[in-house]
């Protein structure tokens, strides 16, 4: 009984960390997509003011 318990904690840590490594790179790709929208619109734009980030 304690083995069928300890397998069941360890698929339902690994599942937990499976979804939050899957939400991460969801996360990561939508970061990613920001800063290149980021580079278009300041290369549109004029040549150092108009950034609407600090970097």
């Amino acid at each position: 009984m304690l083995v069928l318990a300890l397998v069941l904690l360890l698929a339902l840590i690994l599942g937990g960390v499976g979804f939050a490594v899957h939400a991460l790179w969801w996360i990561a790709l939508i970061v990613l997509v920001l800063w290149l929208l980021g580079f278009v619109f300041r290369a549109g734009g004029r040549a150092g003011g108009n950034r609407w980030y600090r970097w």
